[in-house]
C-alpha cells in the first residue's frame, strides 16, 4: 500500500500551516502524499487585508509563494478552485484555470484523495441586502483588497486635485470594519507626505455602520467602548443601531434614519462559509453554510472528510456556542489535525477530539495609541490591555504565523529584511 493521499483545499490561516506541519512530519519521510489546492498562487494572511487595502503593507513583499513553500516543506501545490466533491468516489473536481485574457491554462481536473481537508475559510455575508454586490467593495480576498486600494488611491488623488473632502462608508463594526476605519486615517496622514498636500484628515469623513447596539459586539463592553472612543477621537463617525436596507450608487440607504453617502462603500458585516460548500452532497450545514463537524473535526457522517477554520461549525465542549471564526481558531485546528494525522498514519492510533483554547482577541487601530484587546484564559480569567503593549502583542500574532510557516530563524531574517526595506521604500504602497 502506498502513502496516504491527503488533499487540503484552501491555503489560508488553517490550510497553509496544516500542509506545512504535515509536509515536515509525514511528507518528508514519504509517510503521506500531501497536496494543497488554492485558487491563488500566493498566500497573504487574511487579518492583514485591511492593511493591504490601504497600502500600509506591500502584499507582494509579504506574500508566501505556494510553489516555493511547497518545495521547501515537502508537499505539492495544485492551482484551482473547488467545484465538486464526490465523497463516495473520494475525488474532488477543480474548475479550469484561465489567464487574464480568458485563455484556458489548465482544464477541469479531478484529484483523488484518501483524506480530504476542507479549509476554504469564510466570506462576508451580505444577507441578500439589495444592491450591495453591485455597489459596495469587499475585503474577502487579496484581489478585493487590491481593488479597494486602487479605488481608494484614485479617490485620494481626485480629492487632493480639487481640494475636496473624501468620504468612506463601512458597514460592519467587527474587527475588519474597525481596523479598516483606523487604517484609512493613517493612510491619509502618509499620503500627505507624498505629494497630496491638499489632502487632510480634517477633510476625511469615515462612517462606521453597525446594526448592533455597539461595535465589536462579540468582545467585552470595555473593549468595545475603548475602541469606540478611540475611533471617534480619530474623527470616525460611528453609527450603532443602524440597519442598512439597501445600497445604491455612493449611498447606503438606512432604515429609520438618514441615508449615508460616500465616495467609497465597503461591506464588512457578517461571515458565512463559501457558497461552493452548499453544493456538496452528504454534508450537514448550518444557517451560515458552515459544515457541521464531530469533535475530531470530521464532517458528520464522512469519516474521511475533515473541516477546519472558518468553514467548520464546531461547538465548544459542553456548550451550544460555536468556536468563533478567527485566525487563532484555524491555526489551533491545523496544529491539532497535524497531530491527529501523525497519530493515525504513523502509529495507527485513534483520533483525538479538538479542544479550543481562547487566547483572546486583539483589535488594531493602526499606528495610533489605539489597540484595544481582550486576552482570555490567563489564570482562569480575562484582562484588558491597550497602548504600546497591545500593539506589540498584535504584531506578535503575525510573527507567530510566520514562524509556523518558516521557522524562527527565517522569520527573524524576514523581520530584519523588512527593517532595511523601510530605508529605501515609501511608507505606503502608492500604486
Amino acid at each position: 500500500m502506498g502513502a496516504a493521499k491527503i488533499l487540503v483545499i484552501g491555503g489560508g490561516a488553517g490550510g497553509l500551516p496544516l500542509v506545512t506541519f504535515l509536509g515536515r512530519k509525514l511528507g518528508k519521510h514519504h509517510l503521506a502524499d500531501i497536496t494543497l489546492v488554492d485558487s491563488s498562487s500566493i498566500h497573504v494572511w487574511k487579518p492583514r487585508y485591511h492593511e493591504v487595502a490601504t497600502g500600509a503593507i506591500d502584499a507582494d513583499l509579504d506574500a508566501v509563494d505556494y510553489r516555493a513553500h511547497a518545495r521547501l516543506n515537502h508537499y505539492r501545490f495544485e492551482p484551482g478552485t473547488l467545484t465538486q466533491v464526490d465523497a463516495a468516489g473520494q475525488t474532488v473536481t477543480l474548475a479550469p484555470v484561465h489567464d487574464q485574457q480568458g485563455e484556458e491554462v489548465l482544464p477541469e481536473r479531478k484529484l483523488a484523495y484518501d483524506y480530504l481537508v476542507l479549509a476554504v475559510g469564510s466570506q462576508s455575508n451580505d444577507f441578500n441586502t439589495p444592491g450591495v454586490r453591485e455597489h459596495a467593495l469587499f475585503l474577502d480576498s487579496r484581489q478585493q483588497a487590491d481593488r479597494f486600494r486602487e479605488r481608494f488611491l484614485n479617490a485620494c488623488l481626485h480629492a487632493n486635485h480639487v481640494n475636496a473632502p473624501l468620504s468612506v462608508a463601512i458597514v460592519g463594526g467587527g474587527a475588519t470594519g474597525v481596523e479598516l476605519a483606523a487604517e484609512i486615517h493613517h493612510a491619509i496622514s502618509m499620503l500627505k507626505l507624498y505629494g497630496h498636500e491638499h489632502l487632510d484628515r480634517k477633510q476625511l469623513n469615515v462612517h462606521l455602520i453597525e446594526a448592533a447596539p455597539r461595535i465589536l459586539p462579540v468582545l467585552t463592553e470595555r473593549v468595545s467602548a475603548t475602541a469606540h472612543a478611540r475611533l471617534e477621537a480619530l474623527g470616525v463617525q460611528v453609527h450603532v443601531n443602524t440597519l442598512v436596507e439597501r445600497a445604491e450608487p455612493n449611498t447606503f440607504v438606512v432604515k429609520n434614519g438618514d441615508d449615508i453617502t460616500a465616495d467609497l462603500l465597503v461591506w464588512a458585516a457578517g461571515v458565512k462559509a463559501p457558497d461552493v460548500l452548499g453544493g456538496i452532497d452528504g454534508l450537514e450545514r448550518n444557517r451560515i453554510n458552515q459544515i457541521v463537524v464531530e469533535p475530531t473535526l470530521q464532517a458528520k457522517g464522512q469519516p474521511r472528510i475533515f473541516v477546519i477554520g472558518d468553514c467548520a461549525a464546531c461547538l465548544l465542549p459542553g456548550s451550544e456556542k460555536p468556536i468563533p471564526p478567527r485566525a487563532q481558531s484555524a491555526q489551533q485546528m491545523a496544529q491539532h489535525m497535524a497531530k491527529n494525522f501523525e497519530r493515525l498514519l504513523q502509529y495507527d492510533k485513534p483520533l483525538q477530539p479538538f479542544t479550543y483554547k481562547d487566547r483572546g482577541s486583539l483589535v488594531s487601530l493602526s499606528q495610533y495609541n489605539s489597540v484595544g484587546m481582550l486576552m482570555g484564559n490567563l489564570k482562569g480569567g480575562n484582562f484588558f490591555v491597550e497602548g504600546w503593549l497591545a500593539r506589540m502583542m498584535y504584531i506578535s500574532l503575525y510573527r507567530l504565523h510566520q514562524a509556523a510557516l518558516y521557522g524562527w530563524p527565517r522569520t527573524l531574517m524576514l523581520l530584519v529584511a523588512g527593517r532595511f526595506n523601510r530605508l529605501v521604500r515609501p511608507r505606503l504602497k502608492l500604486h
